[in-house]
């Protein structure tokens, strides 16, 4: 595509000030190439890794729609009346790993499990059929897990000392005396299934709140990373009748939840779906999008001295490796020297370093989840070295004269 036609998608892509494209794209030199054709024509495109991953994520969302089918249906069957707004449930769709147009391709395909109902603000997704089989939540099969292991820890030793009923906090996570008999008492509770009918449960009750924790521990075992924005729960208040301050009540229970104030918005994390701030169990989906991760963080201008680094990721080395050799990105980037030097001139001799991006590209918006233990730990992004010719003329501090491809000199603009 041209840098001229993607200014048109400005808007669509949430970049709402003023900057240059070109900086933007060359920022990422993993994932787009820019190229030129013919006079003061540049085009961009996905780099041959980049683009192997964009087709791999296509492949893997055709193969788990049966997946994402079963995340709709428990959904579903977890709402007050097994019925929700499709743009609610829009805000989910990116952490379920449903696809962008679910309503069009999953809701119409599967007329015996979802109906499409018109309700008050707008269309509604409505369970058509109820399984018992789904109606069993992560939680439930976890504790039956626990159950099965400790029967059999039991029938291996003999004369095993009884144990003290204790709340086993994680790792990291300090609680004051009052706090931590409060967090017993309520694992002491009965546990309330997030399928089960709560229309009986009085708002601001223990009982309540121990049904809104378990409805929330289901949806964040749903996602693909086990966490989701806190303002997308909130979305959800009255399918799952929460209470007003659902952030303080998911706060008040440290040892099942993790809300990170990382980012413009908080998120909230599956404690126990996290080890060391990273996942124990990652879907192949999840793994592609580490992969992208490691594209992205390709650095344009790599430091001097780096050593390179082994990705933990299966496959991010392989990537890389196929960036620096099967791809233009060199030749590229010598060949634009005189374009660079045109546009530099022309925005008053600013580099990509002076402009702070603000829409969330860098920095900013980073959702890679945060540490959750005291100890230190290798970061799972690492810095992967990518090496980009510079030429003479740039080293020396000088321009190049701006010529056509056959070499004769042309004029600035």
């Amino acid at each position: 595509m041209s840098l001229r036609d993607l200014g048109r998608f400005r808007r669509d892509l949430g970049l709402t000030r003023k900057r240059r494209l070109i900086a933007l794209l060359k920022r990422f030199p993993g994932v787009f190439e820019i190229v030129e054709e013919g006079v003061y024509s540049l085009r961009f495109r996905l780099t041959p890794a980049a683009e192997r991953l964009y087709l791999d994520e296509l492949h893997l969302k055709n193969e788990s729609e049966g997946l994402a089918v079963t995340k709709l249906r428990k959904l579903l069957m977890m709402s007050q009346e097994k019925r929700i707004l499709i743009e609610k449930i829009a805000h989910l769709k990116q952490d379920l790993g449903l696809p962008p147009e679910f309503r069009d391709t999953i809701c119409l395909r599967y007329p015996q499990y979802f109906r499409l109902v018109q309700m008050d603000r707008g269309p509604g997704l409505e369970l058509t059929h109820w399984d018992p089989e789904l109606a069993v939540s992560a939680a439930e099969v976890a504790e039956e897990e626990n159950r099965a292991r400790e029967a059999e820890e039991r029938n291996l030793i003999i004369d095993r000392p009884l144990k003290f009923n204790r709340v086993k906090l994680p790792h990291g996570l300090k609680l004051s005396r009052g706090e931590s008999r409060r967090v017993a008492r309520f694992r002491e509770m009965p546990y309330i299934s997030p399928y089960a009918d709560f229309s009986h449960l009085r708002s601001g009750s223990d009982e309540k709140e121990k049904h809104a924790c378990a409805v929330v521990h289901e949806i964040l075992s749903l996602t693909l990373e086990k966490r989701t924005l806190v303002d997308h729960l909130t979305h959800f208040r009255e399918e799952f009748r929460f209470s007003q301050s659902l952030r303080g009540m998911i706060i008040r229970h440290p040892d099942m939840f993790y809300v990170s104030l990382k980012g413009d918005r908080d998120s909230v994390f599956l404690r126990e779906a996290y080890k060391n701030s990273q996942l124990i169990e990652k879907s192949k989906l999840v793994l592609l999008k580490e992969k992208m991760r490691a594209l992205v963080a390709v650095p344009r201008f790599p430091r001097r001295g780096v050593p390179e680094t082994i990705q933990e990721a299966d496959g991010i080395n392989r990537a890389a490796q196929m960036l620096s050799e099967g791809s233009d990105t060199e030749d590229d980037d010598e060949g634009l020297s005189d374009m660079e030097d045109l546009i530099t001139e022309i925005s008053g001799g600013k580099s990509d370093a002076d402009y702070h991006w603000g829409d969330g590209w860098v920095g900013e918006n980073d959702d890679s989840p945060p540490d959750f233990e005291d100890d230190d730990d290798d970061s799972s992004l690492k810095e992967v070295k990518v090496t980009m010719k510079t030429s003479a003329s740039s080293a020396n501090g000088k321009t190049h004269a701006p010529v056509f491809p056959d070499g004769k000199p042309r004029e600035r603009w």
